[in-house]
């Protein structure tokens, strides 16, 4: 008996690599709906079975945290680069393989030491009640702060890290003192103090209780393509405006993946890092997410065509997570709440 037992054990010892390598654990940000058919097809075009793990961005970074060398997770899928940045601050992640289809991916999307790979592009910009306004009535972001627009802007709260990301980016190109005082400016135009999400702040401009938001054309997108008449009508009451196109451009971030730093099927991991970059994967999400293609060359969908191209900013997205708590700062000092 003991000479079976110990038998077991060996074998055990040998297969469980084998086992453990055709599976990945995935901490997901996004929602399941958001990334499952995709990953259906990974496990069917590899025979890798994928374990998703969804819950909101801060509180997977928090899990892993805690979970620390005994956490089952192999890659984090959250959004916005300055999560990203901080999973790696807190030493979460691990550098990933420079296979071709991460060096596919241009410099400014992912992390120079290879800790985390952006899979798509979001741009935030301004959104005008269509009713109301020609989008020529804004050219750039600054504009917002003149009096003409006191109690008529609509944005989510300071502790949104859409809206950090986004400061922390004008502190990047104009310095603390000049975004300290665009935003000590806008947050005297607010029309109301800060609530709810982005689609949030779309209704409300549909509705009339502001004329002006600043969202992520993602969440536009989505209401455009609902199943919900309501909400398809009132998202068809806003036009997207892009700001300082004669200049720095608009605002973008992203929505990336990085390795963790104990993942059990860091190879494994690896191949569906590679999947998500096939031009299959940016196409999904293109036209079923409605979000920009990390890559060139990848069709966009009929709604995000619809929005117009743009000048982007060429901020190195670094930054927004290096600025993230002088951003906050900023925020905080202008009553942003």
């Amino acid at each position: 008996m003991k000479k079976i037992i110990a038998s077991f054990f060996v074998i055990s010892s040998v297969l469980s690599p084998l086992v453990w390598a055709k599976q990945v654990n995935l901490y997901s940000a996004r929602k399941e709906a958001l990334i499952k058919p995709l990953l259906d097809k990974f496990t069917e075009e590899t025979g890798i079975s994928v374990n998703l793990v969804t819950g909101k961005a801060d509180n997977l970074i928090t899990r892993l945290a805690k979970e620390g060398k005994y956490s089952p997770a192999d890659l984090l899928l959250t959004t916005d680069v300055g999560r990203l940045y901080r999973a790696k601050q807190q030493g979460l992640t691990q550098m990933v393989s420079l296979t071709d289809a991460v060096a596919s991916v241009p410099s400014n999307f992912r992390d120079s030491q290879g800790h985390w790979i952006g899979l798509s592009m979001r741009a935030r910009p301004i959104m005008v009640s269509s009713e109301k306004f020609d989008t020529s009535a804004i050219k750039n972001i600054e504009d917002l702060i003149k009096p003409e627009w006191k109690g008529r802007i609509c944005i989510r709260s300071s502790n949104n890290i859409y809206n950090q990301s986004m400061i922390a980016s004008l502190i990047s190109q104009l310095g603390v003192e000049q975004t300290e005082i665009w935003v000590n400016n806008l947050v005297r135009n607010f029309a109301r103090p800060p609530q709810g999400g982005d689609r949030d702040q779309i209704k409300a401009v549909a509705s009339g209780q502001c004329d002006v938001a600043i969202a992520n054309t993602y969440y536009l997108a989505g209401m455009l393509t609902s199943d919900d008449e309501t909400t398809r009508a009132q998202a068809q009451k806003i036009k997207v405006v892009w700001p300082n196109q004669s200049d720095r451009g608009a605002h973008i971030n992203i929505s990336g993946v990085a390795l963790a730093k104990h993942a059990p099927n860091a190879k494994a991991a690896s191949k569906l890092i590679d999947f998500l970059l096939k031009a299959q994967s940016q196409q999904w999400y293109a036209m079923t997410n409605h979000e920009y293609p990390i890559l060139p060359n990848i069709a966009w969908s009929d709604v995000l065509e619809n929005f117009g191209d743009f000048k982007m900013e060429q901020v190195p997205l670094v930054q927004l997570g290096e600025l993230n708590a002088e951003a906050v700062k900023v925020m905080d000092r202008a009553g942003w709440k």
